[in-house]
């Protein structure tokens, strides 16, 4: 088959400002993949929760950025100009009017247009509708022709499946290359043990459980967390606070302390093969990773060859307290390794062209 390059639509939270904007690194990689391969990205996001305000990119020459005001009549203007798009993606959790961007973008599918619904927190979207049989959303799941998922593995593709999807496909995230790499370290990210992530319902359970207990159990050893929202957390006299920390300073924050701590969302740990965009954002920039436990691990890397594996908060104070330089950084040099083979936004994106190419031959075959 003759492959055109094709024109995207993209509705999303944001691709410049990752302030309270954790899938930005996400699409950012997606898109400039994408671009790589020829195709056009158009992304369309509200100006909303200040987002404009703390952009920490220009407009970059790999999309075209079309920001609109927070307005019902604005979101349906930038809906009219993407109806010429091969592609329209409506990504979940946009912010606001995510109601009126599921529904709508359906009302442009067509024989040359198809319309996919991107779930960058599948756990969560499953776990709303599943709880509200009235949820708009459960009816317009099988609509799509495609669901594409940020994570989740074989849970999440039958969960959706048995909802009426057509089809659900994990994209799972993974290393841009040209942002996340290994730098020279930075005194002011030295320490023991550092975490980055946004203080949310879903997370502080366990980020409690596996970096606040830790680091009180082991005042020796020094922690740095970094992220919004944490600044009225009760937290122990070793654990440096540094606050939103922009993504310009994330391979020197990564690159610098012993080791980096990843710890997933509720959600996310529960159905699995959900790996967070910073462990591969942090075995990008060559660093010793230690996670939480969650089903799916050795789908992406070796247990203590590649990460470290921790089942509690007791593990990690274990691990931490036993970590020599030597081993951190052979450790971190084999996750290196094994991200570039394999976890690259360029493996991904080779991966949505095929099988976006395979869904419009499929669709032109059922019309002939």
């Amino acid at each position: 088959m003759k492959t055109k390059k094709l024109n995207i639509a993209f509705f999303g939270s944001s691709l410049v400002s990752a302030y309270w904007n954790g899938a930005a690194t996400y699409y950012r990689g997606i898109v400039r993949a994408l671009h790589g391969l020829g195709h056009s990205v158009t992304f369309y996001e509200p100006d909303a929760y200040d987002r404009q305000k703390n952009r920490d990119m220009p407009d970059p020459d790999w999309a075209k950025v079309v920001v609109y005001e927070a307005t019902p009549e604005a979101a349906h203007q930038c809906l009219e100009k993407a109806a010429q798009a091969d592609i329209i993606v409506k990504a979940s959790g946009v912010g606001v009017f995510d109601e009126l961007l599921e529904r709508e973008v359906l009302r442009f599918q067509n024989d040359d247009t198809l319309v996919v619904f991107w779930d960058v927190d599948a756990p969560a979207t499953l776990d709303r509708v599943h709880q509200n049989p009235e949820d708009q959303f459960l009816q317009l799941i099988p609509n799509y022709d495609m669901v594409l998922t940020y994570g989740g593995g074989q849970p999440v593709i039958e969960a959706y499946e048995a909802l009426g999807a057509k089809k659900c496909v994990p994209i799972y995230n993974a290393l841009d290359t040209s942002t996340h790499y290994p730098v020279a370290p930075e005194a002011r990210f030295a320490c023991d043990l550092a975490f980055l992530g946004n203080r949310l319902p879903d997370r502080e359970a366990r980020v409690e459980e596996f970096f606040l207990n830790p680091a009180a159990a082991t005042p020796a050893k020094t922690f740095m967390l970094g992220g919004s929202g944490w600044s009225d957390k009760p937290m122990s006299a070793n654990i440096n606070y540094i606050g939103h920390v922009y993504t310009n300073d994330h391979n020197a924050f990564n690159c610098t302390p012993k080791a980096v701590l990843n710890i997933s969302r509720e959600s996310m740990a529960r159905y699995g093969f959900s790996p967070a965009t910073r462990v591969f954002e942090a075995a990008g920039a060559g660093a010793c990773i230690i996670t939480d436990f969650w089903e799916g691990i050795d789908f992406f890397f070796e247990p203590d060859q590649e990460i470290l594996v921790a089942k509690s908060g007791a593990e990690v104070a274990a691990i931490i307290a036993d970590l020599s330089e030597e081993k951190a950084k052979a450790i971190g040099k084999a996750a290196y390794n094994k991200v570039l083979s394999a976890h690259t936004y360029n493996h991904r994106a080779a991966q949505l062209e095929q099988l976006l190419y395979t869904k419009i031959k499929a669709e032109k075959e059922a019309l002939a």
